[in-house]
């Protein structure tokens, strides 16, 4: 179809420059072409010359981010809300590098002028020397382009600046403080409550204090903080027993296959990641899921688990990280370090499984319930959704299983999965039941786009590819809100979901 109408094109339109119809010949005359007016028109109407985004190239072209966000692959929405609404004073703000010389922006306001400089010589624009002057600045332009624009994905994974209160990061709001100054009071009584500890952790916990508060949820540590220092001695020692004990029995014909399908994963686990694509990182990461592996029988290694260990090993490097998580090399940390967070992950992996080990035991019957739970609530809380489905026959097994075994860690980048699970840490059987919830309310959440689609492998690849790159608390935020309303009206009422 598209070719067709391409040769229609030309067919209707026999005198476009370059091409005459086979009984004339080409005639000088002064016939303007048509031409970009501005730099900022040519530049976009050029841009698939340069292989990034559209985001990257609004930025670029018309509302720069500032130098500093630029130099670490980081957009604000507060800054690309101001500057949308102030132009002038956002090119005003252009980086030395990024914006064109003076001499060439007075170039390019003579340009208009100058066209008429331009002949069409036997099917051939001759430019004059302002166009070819705006060609080599154009040039310029893109090298610089290329070498100012940061490696894609421009936003990290594992956190945004506006997610985090490190380097770089905005200054802590009052609010901010205060809760931070709740927390570390909270932990550093004799007896930490976990339950008012809970409460403040539902909506999200600050990164100063996140390590030691996923332990303390997880039921890794005791409340009482004398015997902390104690229990993560006797537990790090056991850990590492087991590795002396099991890990050798890697290659033994029992476990062999077990291994070999955790090799496999683990390189898949977070490609995009840097700090995941590090040997002696995902070392510890076959240590973890092999002891855990051949501890958990009834289950063995099952392909999911492996994305079950990041947040925790995220979480508990940044304790000793202040700079880009995801780019930091780990074996730069002393050993003992290294030791305790994979202790650390080891365990708080395991009690975070211990809830919802029906999950990945023979057929996976957790799995399979809380499919057939979602679509119930669907049902029942937007039929057009649910009949939408039918319509094309699509089945939630087909993408909520994915959602299940993983926790939404496919569908969401990690600094999103982070922050999720500082809720579901604090939410009594977080992992186990409110998680069915928050997958109602992410499915709702892109109605619009699914009601849009009108075929079964539109609906699939939307599903199985759902646009989050770009989200952060803000938008988890919302999600776990409009989950907890769920809950709430469903959770102590099944009847109300059930056919």
């Amino acid at each position: 179809m598209a070719t067709d109408n391409r040769i229609n094109f030309w067919r209707r339109n026999p005198k476009v420059p370059g091409r005459y119809p086979k009984d004339t010949k080409p005639k000088f005359n002064n016939t303007k072409p048509k031409k970009a007016c501005s730099f900022h028109e040519f530049a976009r109407s050029t841009n698939d010359a340069w292989d990034i985004d559209d985001e990257e190239d609004e930025d670029f072209l018309g509302t720069p981010a500032p130098a500093s966000s630029l130099s670490l692959g980081l957009h604000s929405t507060s800054t690309k809300n101001q500057q949308l609404q102030n132009p002038a004073e956002s090119e005003s703000r252009i980086p030395d590098r990024l914006a064109p010389p003076r001499t060439e922006i007075q170039n390019l306001k003579d340009d208009q002028e100058e066209e008429r400089d331009c002949e069409h010589l036997n099917g051939k624009v001759v430019k004059s020397n302002s166009e070819a002057h705006l060609n080599s600045s154009l040039v310029r332009s893109t090298l610089q382009k290329q070498q100012s624009l940061p490696v894609r994905p421009i936003i990290p994974l594992v956190a945004r600046i506006s997610d985090q209160n490190a380097s770089g990061a905005p200054p802590m709001t009052v609010r901010e403080k205060s809760r931070l100054d709740k927390f570390k009071q909270l932990l550093s009584s004799p007896n930490t409550d976990l339950e008012e500890l809970r409460k403040h952790s539902w909506s999200g916990i600050p990164k100063e204090v996140r390590p030691i508060t996923w332990r303390l949820l997880s039921g890794y540590l005791p409340a009482n903080k004398e015997r902390r220092e104690l229990v993560l001695k006797r537990k790090r020692e056991e850990y590492f027993g087991f590795i002396e004990q099991y890990y050798h029995s890697r290659t033994d014909e029992h476990y062999k296959d077990t291994y070999r399908q955790i090799h496999i994963d683990i390189p898949r686990t977070n490609p995009l990641i840097p700090l995941f694509q590090q040997p002696v990182v995902q070392e510890v990461f076959e240590r973890i899921l092999f002891i855990w592996a051949i501890r958990h029988p009834a289950s063995g290694y099952v392909q999911g688990i492996n994305d079950l260990v990041t947040p925790f090993f995220v979480v508990f490097l940044s304790e000793f990280v202040t700079e880009d998580v995801e780019n930091f090399e780990v074996a730069a940390l002393p050993l003992d370090t290294q030791r305790n967070i994979e202790a650390d992950s080891f365990w708080c992996m395991s009690k975070l499984l211990d809830g919802i080990q029906d999950n990945y035991t023979f057929a996976q019957p957790g799995i399979q319930n809380k499919v057939k739970a979602l679509e119930e609530l669907v049902s029942r809380i937007d039929e057009d959704i649910h009949n939408h489905f039918k319509r094309y026959e699509v089945e939630y097994l087909q993408f909520a299983f994915r959602w299940m075994n993983n926790l939404l860690m496919r569908e969401l980048p990690l600094r999103c999965t982070i922050r999720l699970w500082d809720t579901y840490q604090a939410e009594a059987e977080g992992f186990s039941h409110f998680h069915l919830y928050v997958c109602a309310a992410f499915l709702i959440e892109w109605r619009k786009e699914i009601l849009s689609m009108v075929d079964f492998q539109g609906l699939l690849m939307l599903l199985q590819n759902l646009p989050t790159i770009h989200w952060g608390n803000e938008e988890v935020g919302l999600l776990l809100a409009e989950a907890y309303r769920l809950k709430y009206m469903f959770a102590d009422a099944p009847s109300h979901y059930k056919k």
